[in-house]
């Protein structure tokens, strides 16, 4: 039986503010119908608008969600309403699924074992398949030179702000062509960067953050220029250098990653944060390992109104392997294989001082690192305007957008918790707390 999430939980599964809201108005018992719950399933049917109720079920072993309804949002207000319900202890347990969720289980079933299949036995190559295109390696050459060509033209770009002053870039508009202009050296990641700069305009403090990721573009450049004669064949070289790559816009594909190792794990879900950029919506989500103590990041996108990927769920546990993107302090990664979930508890917490390290050997591999999950223990919120997570051997400074941090106080109530957060250049941004039942608490 998965083990019961609670009603923070099942919230931050919502895909927006509106959702929750309403999911809250429909997850009433007399909303409901034809309810059950098995150790993997959930289900009901939610009277809606129209004349036949509306069919909602939940996949609790992944999770996945599934509705009748016409919604676009995922998952939807009748499935989040279900959820409440079942949180609330109002799903009574029935010994097998109705007929429509056993039959949707089986579908997902028999798409997995599919996929699994495919995954062990891949197509073999064929002969032509295998011999290097010509007409590829030259593109590749092409799109070298046009990359290098990109970055020089920044870089001579960002020495000519230096020379001129700060003081003419306070325009939003400011790095529109120079932008574009990359887009065209299909330099796409470096030209995301310069197009998100205008960001940084509306603090107060916005001289000192511009010259800092000045310096960071500034860095990438001469990096993309030089390391590949500079470190020599060394492992460690080359994995800065793709993370190098990878920063500049080189793809690495799904099955590029999914084909080198895994590291298999009981990964705690910290928390996620969604983040609209150039258009799309950004999901992240951190893990950490349970025995490993790794860090992962596992980044979904989708355009604005779309769904996202809601597999992993704040405060719960699953069994898996990951596959790590290449490169230098690696964190972004796939759940390559889940082999079930895994009992919930409170992450393993670090001092101040052991997480201040970590995050200057992540900073180390890779300097343009502007976030990483981490796990802070007896610590507790402390400030007055400023506020800070602070513990005995130190502390660190939340970020300005964090606000004062009423649940963190309040689940505290002056006693040291522990506390996941992302940690930016900023600042922590807190995820979750656990209160002192071991109940998790989403921030």
């Amino acid at each position: 039986m998965i083990e019961r999430w609670n009603r923070d939980q099942v919230l931050a599964l919502a895909p927006d503010a509106s959702s929750g809201k309403a999911a809250q108005k429909v997850s009433s018992p007399g909303k409901w119908s034809g309810i059950g719950v098995t150790a993997d399933a959930l289900w009901g049917e939610c009277k809606g608008s129209g004349s036949t109720p509306y069919r909602a079920c939940v996949d609790l072993s992944e999770p996945a969600y599934r509705c009748s309804c016409p919604s676009r949002k995922f998952p939807c207000k009748h499935a989040l309403g279900l959820l409440l319900l079942w949180s609330a202890d109002g799903v009574p347990a029935a010994a097998e699924p109705a007929d429509w969720v056993t039959e949707w289980l089986d579908q997902r079933r028999e798409r997995a074992a599919k996929a699994t299949a495919r995954a062990a036995d891949p197509p073999a190559a064929t002969p032509r398949a295998a011999e290097a295109d010509p007409a590829d390696a030259r593109r590749a050459g092409q799109r070298e030179q046009r990359v290098a060509a990109g970055l020089s033209e920044l870089e001579r770009w960002l020495a000519d702000q230096i020379r001129q002053g700060l003081a003419g870039s306070r325009r939003h508009d400011h790095w529109d062509d120079l932008a574009r202009r990359l887009v065209d050296a299909q330099a796409p990641a470096v030209a995301g960067a310069l197009s998100r700069l205008n960001s940084v305009l509306s603090s107060a403090d916005w001289p000192a953050r511009l010259l800092s990721e000045y310096a960071l573009l500034h860095l990438l450049c001469v990096a993309h220029r030089r390391l590949p004669e500079a470190i020599g064949e060394t492992e460690a070289g080359a994995a800065l250098v793709r993370r190098v790559r990878e920063r500049v816009g080189f793809p690495v594909t799904k099955e590029e990653v999914l084909a080198g190792e895994t590291v298999r794990d009981v990964w705690d879900v910290l928390g996620r944060r969604d983040e609209e950029q150039d258009r799309l919506v950004a999901r992240r989500v951190w893990l950490r390992g349970r025995n490993t103590g790794r860090a992962a990041l596992v980044l979904s996108f989708a355009p604005v109104g779309q769904a996202l990927d809601a597999s992993l769920v704040t405060g719960t546990a699953l069994d898996a392997d990951l596959a790590f993107y290449p490169g230098a302090s690696p964190l972004r990664a796939l759940v390559a294989i889940r082999h079930g979930g895994a009992p919930a508890a409170p992450a393993p917490g670090s001092s101040p001082h052991e997480v201040l390290e970590e995050v200057a050997g992540a900073l180390a591999g890779d300097p343009w690192v502007d976030s990483w999950p981490v796990v802070l223990d007896a610590v507790a919120p402390a400030g007055n305007g400023s506020w800070s997570l602070a513990g005995p051997s130190g502390g660190f400074a939340l970020h300005p957008s964090a606000g004062i941090p009423w649940r963190l106080i309040a689940t505290s109530g002056g006693h040291p918790l522990t506390v996941a957060a992302e940690w930016t250049p900023r600042g922590l941004l807190p995820l979750t707390t656990w209160d002192e039942e071991g109940r998790v608490v989403v921030l």
